[in-house]
C-alpha cells in the first residue's frame, strides 16, 4: 500500500540519476565440488550441532566473519514492493542500492541478522531514475535497519570483506537450500549427514545427474512449501480470539496442504528413494494379454482411410480404423500392429504401454509426428516384454520425465527421431533398450540415461545437442550424449553411433564411490579421482569391468570432452 516514501514508477523521475552498481564479490560456493562444501558446512560451520542449534551456529559462525571489518560497501538487494506501489514483476526482479554497512557490537546472535546502512556515495542503483529522497524515506522508516543477508559486499575492497562475503553466501544458501522448517521439530540423529545428503541433491540438480525439468519441479514443491508455510502463519495469526469452525477447518487444510508436501520433498531427499533416479513406476494399467480368439489385430490411425493404404497387407488381415492414436492405443491387444500415415498425433496412453505392441509410421518419418501433452508427466513409458517403434518422430513438449522411459521389458526404437525439450532417454535397472539408425537431439540432461543394472544396444545413431541446459548456470555441468550409473554395471554396446555437439561429455560414467579407481589404480599405480584425464589402457580396463563393447563410434566436438569417467 501507499506509505511515506513510496511512490508509483512514474513519480521517480526527479533528481538527479543514480550511477550503475559496482560488481559485487563472486564466491565460489556455488562451484566447490560437493566434498568442500560438505566439509564446509559440516567440519566447519555446523561442526555437530544438532537441527535445533543451527539457528546458532549459522549466527556464531557469521559473528566470527564479521569481527574481521565493522565497516564496508555492499549492494542491499531487496524486495521492489518497499519502493513501488505498482510495478511489473518480471520488469524489476529487486532494487538494488550501494550503501555502507556498520557492524555495531552484537548484544546476542541472533541480532547479527540486522545491520546498520547508510546510502553511500555516489549515489548507485540498478534503477536509474530512483529518486534520492526515496530511498532516504524508507530507510529511515526502516530505521536504518536492513537483514543482513539482503547486503552484497562489493569487489575491490581487501581480503577481509571476500570473506565476509563467502560467510554471507554460506548463511544464504544454507536457509535457501538446506534448511528445512520441519528440521528442529523432528529427532534427527545425525544432522551433519542429512546436510550432506541435501548437498549431494543439490550437486546432481546443478551437474545434471537429475534431469534439468525434473529438479524444476523439485524447486517448485520447495518454493510452494515454503509458501504455504508463511500463509498458514499469517492466517494463525489473524484469528483475533477462539477460532469459529470454519476458522479450524481453513486451519486444518493448510496444515494438510504443508504436510503433503513436507512429504514429497523428504521422499526426494532420501537416497534410498533417488536410487534409481527420480523416476517412480508409474503404469497402473493392466496388461491386456492375447485376444480371447487369438488373432491380431492390424491399426490403422489416419484421417480418412484409401484402399492404397492397405493394398500390402494380406487379405486376412484383420482391420480397424481409427483418427485418433489414443484410441487406437485403447483397443490394442498384445500382437497387435499399429499403422500410423502422416500427420501430427497427440498421445496421452503412449505413457502406458503395457502390451507387445509394434507402432510404426508409413512415409517419411519426419511427416509422422508424435507429440507429448505438455500438461502430462510423461511421455513415452513401456513396461511391456516387447514394445518397438518404427519410423516416427516423437517431438516433446512440456512433459518432465524423459521423452522415452524404459521401466521394465525391452523397447525397441528403429528409424526414429525424438526432439527432446526435457530429459533424454532413460533405461531404468533391469530393463533394455534397443535403438537403431535414429537421432536424439535437445535433452537438457544426457540423450541417453543408463540407471544401474539396464542394459542397451546403441548402433548407427547420432546423438548430439543434448545436455541442453536453459538455465545460466551449467559450468560444472559434465552430462552429454550417454550417461551410465555404473554400479552395478549396465551392460552397452555402441556400433558406428556419431555423438557430436553436446555440451558434456560424449560418453559420461558416473561412479558411486570412490572404490571405482581401485581398478584405476590397478592399471596406472595412481590415483586418478578427478577422472577427467584418461588414457586409453585404462578405459579399456574399465570398460571390461563395466561390460561395455564400443566399435566405430565416431565421438567429436563434445564441449568438454569425449569420455569422462567420474565419481557422482
Amino acid at each position: 500500500g501507499e506509505g511515506p516514501g513510496r511512490a508509483g514508477p512514474d513519480d521517480a523521475g526527479r533528481g538527479r540519476e543514480a550511477g550503475p552498481l559496482p560488481a559485487v564479490c563472486a564466491t565460489p560456493l556455488r562451484s566447490m565440488w560437493r566434498a568442500e562444501k560438505a566439509a564446509l558446512y559440516c567440519d566447519e560451520v555446523l561442526r555437530g550441532a544438532k537441527a535445533e542449534d543451527a539457528d546458532e551456529a549459522m549466527s556464531k559462525y557469521l559473528l566470527e566473519k564479521l569481527k574481521l571489518r565493522d565497516r564496508w560497501l555492499g549492494v542491499w538487494k531487496t524486495n521492489p514492493e518497499l519502493f513501488f506501489v505498482e510495478y511489473e514483476e518480471a520488469s524489476i526482479p529487486f532494487v538494488g542500492i550501494l550503501i555502507e554497512v556498520t557492524c555495531k557490537p552484537y548484544q546476542n546472535s541472533s541480532s547479527c541478522f540486522e545491520v546498520t546502512v547508510s546510502v553511500a556515495e555516489p549515489f548507485s542503483s540498478n534503477i536509474a531514475n530512483i529518486p534520492r529522497d526515496l530511498v532516504d524515506g524508507v530507510l529511515e522508516e526502516l530505521e536504518h535497519g536492513v537483514p543482513l543477508l539482503e547486503v552484497y559486499p562489493i569487489e575491490g575492497q581487501d581480503a577481509e570483506i571476500w570473506e565476509i562475503a563467502l560467510a554471507l553466501e554460506v548463511v544464504r544458501f544454507f536457509y535457501d537450500f538446506l534448511w528445512r522448517d520441519w528440521d528442529d521439530e523432528e529427532n534427527c540423529e545425525n544432522y551433519s549427514a542429512l546436510i550432506e545428503e541435501r548437498i549431494n541433491l543439490w550437486c546432481d540438480i546443478q551437474d545434471g545427474t537429475i534431469p534439468a525439468p525434473i529438479a524444476q519441479r523439485f524447486k517448485k514443491t520447495l518454493e510452494k512449501y515454503k509458501k504455504k508455510r508463511v500463509e498458514l502463519i499469517e492466517y494463525q495469526n489473524n484469528i483475533k480470539e477462539d477460532p469459529s469452525a470454519a476458522e479450524a477447518v481453513e486451519c486444518w487444510k493448510k496444515y494438510y496442504e504443508i504436510v503433503m508436501l513436507c512429504g514429497l520433498l523428504k521422499m526426494w531427499e532420501d537416497l534410498r528413494l533417488r536410487v534409481h533416479g527420480p523416476f517412480f513406476p508409474r503404469i497402473l494399467r493392466r496388461r491386456k494379454g492375447k485376444r480371447d480368439f487369438e488373432k491380431t489385430v492390424t491399426h490403422i490411425v489416419a484421417k480418412l482411410m484409401t484402399t492404397e493404404m492397405v493394398k500390402d497387407l494380406s487379405s486376412d488381415t484383420l482391420l480397424q480404423q481409427h483418427d485418433d492414436l489414443d484410441l487406437a492405443l485403447d483397443s490394442c491387444y498384445s500382437g497387435d500392429t499399429i499403422v500410423i500415415f502422416p500427420g501430427e498425433y497427440q498421445s496421452a496412453n503412449i505413457a502406458l504401454l503395457t502390451d507387445d505392441i509394434i507402432i510404426k509410421g508409413v512415409g517419411r518419418r519426419e511427416e509422422i509426428m508424435i507429440t507429448s501433452k505438455p500438461s502430462h508427466d510423461s511421455f513415452v513409458v513401456s513396461k511391456a516384454d516387447s514394445v518397438k517403434l518404427m519410423n516416427l518422430s516423437l517431438i516433446q513438449q512440456g512433459t518432465v520425465d524423459g521423452i522415452v522411459v524404459v521401466e521394465s521389458g525391452h523397447m525397441t526404437l528403429e528409424n526414429c527421431v525424438l526432439r527432446c525439450e526435457g530429459t533424454g532417454v532413460c533405461v531404468l535397472t533391469g530393463a533394455t533398450l534397443t535403438i537403431t539408425d535414429s537421432e536424439i537431439t535437445g535433452a537438457q540432461g544426457a540423450g541417453v540415461e543408463l540407471y544401474p543394472g539396464s542394459i542397451a544396444i546403441l548402433e548407427r545413431n547420432e546423438i548430439h545437442h543434448c545436455n541442453n541446459f536453459r538455465t545460466s548456470d551449467n559450468s560444472k555441468s559434465t552430462l552429454g550424449g550417454v550417461n551410465i550409473k555404473a554400479l552395478p554395471a549396465p551392460k552397452l554396446k555402441m556400433t558406428n553411433n556419431h555423438i557430436y555437439n553436446n555440451s558434456g561429455y560424449g560418453v559420461s560414467i558416473l561412479q558411486p564411490t570412490e572404490q571405482f579407481f581401485i581398478v584405476a589404480e590397478e592399471v596406472l599405480n595412481e590415483g586418478a579421482a578427478s577422472g577427467d584425464k584418461v588414457d586409453d589402457k585404462m578405459i579399456c580396463k574399465i570398460m571390461q569391468n563395466l561390460d561395455l563393447e564400443m566399435n566405430n563410434n565416431k565421438i567429436e566436438a563434445n564441449l568438454k570432452g569425449d569420455i569422462r569417467i567420474g565419481t557422482n
